[in-house]
């Protein structure tokens, strides 16, 4: 931070704990600048919740959310998920979420309106089997849907260019939003046997962990809940979610565990359409060999 000789400047410990009130509690910034621990005007936090918001993006968010991951931890990541349903190969759960936001502006005010019928941003995360946010992506209006975030996403080509490498027995968990690919395992589509509906139900249970890491993101961080919602432009409120996932990953490293919230805990983003993919043949025949082996 700044240093400050003025004897009236804030110290640090209370911008930084300021901040994290802000995250934790999800109150407006003039509530929170009026608690006895802050004592500071209505633009004096924002001020500090904009220098926290920098400070954090620019030196933590990249040194805790990383999607690239060593040997081991792959290793680590596959054997637990194929632990908890007999699903082989997967290393992360995919899914979206919407955060609200304020309406921003009428210029944009379209491509911010959900389906859901307010304004959002549609944010893609994929974790893996501890909750561990490996990656996000909260830079899409909440018009787009989870398959186009996907699309654009430096992760799907980080995944596609391993494929084309050569590299094998590898893939995401996502739900029917997504692209059947061969390195992104969506459920059947009416599954029409024992053998379809018994594969819908593992993986279902296997991806369920990032269903449990949104609903404790936002009951860790009440600034994201869909309720209240960020008031601030959409490219503050990306800065503020990379943050909350970062700090989330930090909580998770030094065992500060916590549930999710039961009003959290579900799926927001139903899958609406049907996709195809180029891929889709190569796809089609490991999900099949997949749920033949689960089926013995």
């Amino acid at each position: 931070m700044k240093r400050n000789t003025r004897s009236s400047s804030v110290p640090p410990i209370v911008k930084v704990s300021t901040f994290l009130k802000f995250l934790a509690s999800g109150g407006y910034q003039f509530c929170v600048g009026n608690e006895s621990v802050s004592y500071m005007s209505k633009a004096k936090v924002s001020e500090v919740i904009s220098e926290c918001l920098n400070i954090v993006e620019q030196h933590i968010c990249a040194k805790w959310i990383r999607l690239q991951k060593t040997l081991g931890e792959e290793d680590e990541c596959k054997q637990s998920f194929f632990n908890s349903a007999g699903v082989p190969g997967v290393v992360g759960c995919i899914d979206g979420s919407h955060v609200r936001i304020k309406s921003p502006g009428q210029q944009q005010q379209h491509l911010y309106y959900n389906r859901k019928g307010y304004y959002s941003i549609n944010v893609m995360v994929i974790c893996d089997h501890n909750m561990v946010i490996n990656y996000v992506d909260a830079r899409h209006p909440g018009a787009n849907h989870d398959a186009f975030v996907w699309d654009q996403s430096d992760a799907h080509d980080h995944f596609k260019n391993n494929f084309i490498r050569g590299k094998r027995n590898t893939w995401l968990l996502g739900d029917s939003g997504y692209k059947l690919q061969p390195y992104m395992m969506t459920p059947y589509r009416n599954p029409s046997n024992a053998t379809e509906k018994n594969f819908n139900k593992k993986h279902s249970k296997t991806r369920n962990v990032v269903e449990r890491c949104f609903g404790v993101l936002k009951n860790r961080f009440r600034c994201i809940i869909g309720s209240r919602g960020l008031h601030y432009s959409p490219a503050k409120a990306t800065q503020i979610i990379n943050t909350c996932c970062a700090l989330h990953n930090i909580c998770i490293f030094y065992k500060n565990h916590l549930l999710p919230s039961d009003a959290m805990f579900q799926n927001e983003n139903e899958d609406f359409g049907s996709f195809s993919s180029g891929d889709e043949t190569a796809a089609i025949t490991i999900r099949d060999e997949i749920a033949l082996n689960l089926l013995n």
